[in-house]
């Protein structure tokens, strides 16, 4: 047996290595106000600055986003140059086709200590975007080289692994620390059990530190019952309390990822279940979603609505009593396991990562990569809890009634994957045509 993966210690660690966004959400969370941040990014330059002034205009703890188009995330500068001489339409901001000195000017004119903002971007090779991000002076960024490779590419993981390596010691070795934030804990979105989920986030946020990283934060996706998400959270916080003694870190939630809610109203339930959950888990950001992005991309405003109204529940949820309990599944002795036994697999953590995959000892359910085994199989039962059926060679046991479970077929795969959506939309689809109601705003309080 390899010797486990050696992550270095941390002499640099802590406030005196701690950038500009790292600071405003340790600020915040020492205020007892929970950072919530959009999914937000617009091609021309006016448009996306309007965007982050209204973000940072907005009655919240919000710091900024701008999201990145899909020609820029796989390289295609080109293309994304091509768009913007002709005006075609892009789905986020082209940064590198912008320019750096560009970048750092739009940023210039909006960021500043009380509002960072992070780039989004998606790219499994990222190391142009990245040089060009520290050339624009950016406080934060996400992914990591499993959770944007498995999703969102065809490049082997080995490739992803060196290239998140060069991204990492790029910024390391800046003065200013760039956040980094692992994406780990948000594969796929759904249907994928949350003790993979967590040992994921800390894989890529062992992998960040073992390349000099120290400014962090660690990623969880709401999934199909707030109990389960309250151990899984608490489990996550532990295990990086354990492993990143070193590092300054955090830990960010995503609202649901998966199928959406339809209705205005059940979109707004579920963004306030996510609020809650936050809250009563200690986590100290928020990514939001808005009832638009089920059907287009947001306006500002929309945008601005949703930070808002989180922003009022989590004050809300602050002074109440929680009103659910965190189960308790043995998730933080499964993403232990998965964690140790991966380690053990490989002298570095990029290797063993590699390794890990390769011998499907993880493995994500449902991902179709083609470095990815896909033997392993989750379910919802009957209660919400998304559980494994099959482990596939993960050193897991599936649920006691999952091994004797038929297949699952595409409708049965469609049923789940809109569980959420039929948990939220249930009473407003049934019963809005008999009250004849429209709900054209945001509710501005609590729906629970």
């Amino acid at each position: 047996m390899n010797t486990p993966a050696r992550i270095p210690g941390g002499s640099l660690a802590g406030t005196a290595r701690r950038g500009r966004f790292t600071r405003r959400i340790k600020a915040a969370h020492a205020e007892g106000r929970l950072v919530v941040q959009p999914r937000m990014g617009f091609a021309d330059l006016p448009t996306m600055r309007e965007g982050l002034l209204g973000v940072r205009a907005a009655d919240a703890a919000a710091v900024g986003t701008i999201t990145l188009d899909s020609y820029t995330r796989v390289n295609d500068h080109d293309s994304a140059r091509a768009a913007l001489r002709t005006g075609a339409e892009l789905n986020g901001f082209p940064l590198v086709a912008h320019g750096s000195d560009t970048t750092r000017q739009l940023l210039d004119s909006v960021s500043g200590d009380a509002f960072p903002v992070q780039i989004r971007h998606g790219s499994a090779l990222p190391y142009p975007l990245f040089r060009a991000m520290v050339e624009a002076g950016v406080d934060a960024t996400e992914g990591g080289p499993v959770s944007y490779c498995l999703p969102y590419s065809r490049a082997p993981i080995s490739e992803a692994v060196k290239a998140w390596a060069q991204c990492c010691e790029l910024i390391a070795e800046q003065p200013e620390p760039m956040h980094l934030e692992s994406f780990g804990g948000c594969m796929l979105g759904q249907l994928c059990p949350p003790s993979l989920l967590v040992a994921l986030s800390v894989l890529e946020a062992l992998f960040f530190r073992e390349h000099g990283l120290h400014d962090i934060s660690l990623s969880y996706a709401q999934q199909t019952h707030p109990g389960q998400d309250l151990e899984a959270i608490a489990a996550l916080r532990r295990l990086a309390g354990e492993r990143l003694a070193a590092a300054d870190w955090h830990v960010v939630l995503y609202t649901f990822m998966g199928v959406f809610p339809r209705t205005p109203v059940g979109s707004f339930r579920i963004l306030e279940e996510s609020v809650r959950l936050a809250v009563r888990s200690g986590s100290e950001r928020l990514i939001v979603k808005t009832p638009a992005e089920a059907h287009r991309i947001p306006t500002i405003a929309e945008n601005v609505d949703a930070l808002e109204f989180a922003d009022s529940i989590a004050r809300d949820e602050a002074s109440r009593v929680p009103e659910v309990g965190a189960t308790d599944s043995g998730i933080y002795e499964e993403a232990r396991l998965l964690v140790d036994s991966t380690l053990e697999l490989a002298p570095t953590v990029g290797q063993a990562l590699v390794e890990a995959f390769a011998r499907g000892h993880l493995d994500v359910p449902y991902c179709l990569h083609q470095d990815n085994a896909n033997r392993s199989r989750a379910y919802v039962d009957a209660g919400g809890m998304l559980r494994w059926a099959e482990a596939g060679r993960m050193p897991l046991r599936a649920d006691g009634g999952g091994g004797s479970r038929r297949p699952v077929s595409a409708k049965g795969l469609l049923t789940m994957l809109g569980f959420n959506e039929r948990r939220f939309d249930r009473e407003q689809l049934t019963h809005a045509h008999l009250r004849g109601l429209q709900y054209s705003h945001p509710p501005r309080r609590s729906l629970t």
